[in-house]
């Protein structure tokens, strides 16, 4: 029933992952339509084609690899300075550059001219080549919000789940009195697990969160604090110690290994689902989706942690990068957890929904051949153009993207050489969910 139930988790991750990637293409597909540049391809995947169907102008398929898909432009490339679309040269890198114009050209037809990408102006080509990663930052907001305001998330809550009885250190990391630990504020006040907390010193307390930051903020204070017992309210009266507590960061979130003095009530918050409001839901989305930046951002310091865990058998980070093999093995553990059906679905969900906006945020990195390399080249373009005009010069044309070909291809180079590494670790070190 386990093999059964991984089998399912991975099989909804790998369908989450083709219609992320359709949808992505789609945002690209549509626009470039609208604008009238010819797409003789729509292809989901890579490698041998599966299955595919010409309606139009455009053949559709799905190819054989489902790490990512495409569409493709004709003209993606101007001509090059003399006009020509290709040249002989000995150069391997102007090869590069020439194999590239050539390609953007390969199915030019009779009347095509006027249907090139680069003939656009910089604005429509700026559109369609940000539609794609918007696409996906439009279904990983939809599938946020459809977990966080339809299911709910796992969270603390007012609820008290375990009173301490006495003040501990937190980073001394032992749960059990001493001699001379003084006696706790939660058990001196008569606090029980079961309780709700709904105010504390008069202000109330819907979230954890709050009701934390508020003991924090109140060392030494002698508080009234209200609770909900047995379906009754109850006023305790508690002096808040100072102690030696967990961090927090901007999010929140609980930093590991660093403390600070603040108010200290003494008991452990009890864990269920929660929904969230529409507000509650943006905010978390907005801690989020800093998350994923800075995450981004550190990518290659944590390269020597991920090849340790690869090559030398070391412990693999629960932060560490997480390739297509590894998400689809967290799919599948997903499905093997012992929560309730729509506990595991709305954490598939959320798989499904951080890969679709780390793939928006990956994407919109200025660098050729991801989308933002596009985008950045068409803004080069149009701020050239608007400088040529003020200054009452000549048009400069457009910028022949194709030139940077040879950069895009160390990019891809990198990129392929780390997903290969990322592909290792998850398959001899993969991360596991606890």
């Amino acid at each position: 029933m386990t093999s059964l139930m991984m089998i399912l988790g991975i099989v909804v991750f790998v369908v989450g992952l083709l219609v992320s990637i359709a949808w992505h293409e789609l945002g690209h597909l549509s626009t470039a339509k609208l604008f009238g540049i010819r797409v003789p391809q729509y292809m989901v995947g890579f490698g041998p084609t599966i299955w595919s169907r010409r309606k139009g102008e455009t053949e559709y398929g799905i190819k054989a690899i489902p790490f990512g898909g495409y569409i493709r432009m004709i003209g993606m490339f101007p001509p090059g300075e003399d006009g020509r679309i290709a040249a002989r040269s000995t150069s391997p890198w102007r090869g590069m550059i020439e194999d590239a114009r050539s390609a953007a050209f390969e199915e030019l037809g009779p009347g095509d001219d006027q249907r090139l990408f680069y003939t656009r102006a910089p604005w429509k080509r700026v559109i369609v080549m940000f539609a794609g990663p918007f696409m996906n930052l439009v279904l990983a907001v939809a599938l946020f919000l459809t977990v966080l305001m339809g299911f709910g998330i796992s969270q603390q809550t007012t609820s008290v789940s375990s009173v301490s009885q006495c003040v501990i250190a937190q980073s001394q990391n032992r749960d059990t009195c001493k001699k001379g630990d003084a006696p706790a504020p939660a058990a001196a006040a008569g606090l029980k697990a079961g309780d709700k907390i709904v105010s504390f010193d008069g202000v109330a307390t819907d979230n954890w969160n709050k009701l934390s930051d508020l003991i924090r903020a109140n060392p030494g204070k002698q508080v009234p604090i209200v609770v909900e017992r047995g379906g009754h309210d109850v006023t305790l009266h508690a002096k808040i110690a100072t102690n030696q507590v967990a961090k927090k960061d901007s999010h929140g979130q609980i930093v590991q290994g660093q403390y600070v003095t603040a108010g200290f009530l003494g008991f452990s918050a009890a864990t269920g689902i929660v929904r969230q409001d529409f507000g509650q839901s943006v905010t978390w989305m907005g801690d989020r989706l800093g998350e994923a930046v800075d995450s981004i951002a550190s990518l290659p310091g944590k390269i020597p942690a991920l090849w340790n865990a690869a090559f030398d058998g070391a412990p693999r980070q629960p932060d560490s990068p997480m390739g297509v093999v590894g998400a689809a093995r967290v799919g599948g553990e997903i499905f093997t957890l012992d929560i309730p059906p729509t506990q595991q679905l709305a954490m598939a969900l959320m798989l499904v929904a951080g890969f679709n906006l780390s793939l928006f945020l990956f994407n919109m990195l200025p660098l050729l051949p991801l989308d933002g390399g596009h985008i950045a080249g068409a803004l080069w373009e149009s701020l050239r153009r608007h400088l040529a005009r003020v200054l009452r010069r000549p048009d400069p044309g457009p910028f022949d993207v194709a030139k940077l070909m040879p950069v895009a291809y160390v990019v891809a180079s990198v990129f392929i050489c780390f997903t290969i590494l990322v592909l290792i670790a998850d398959v001899v070190n993969p991360v596991k969910i606890t």
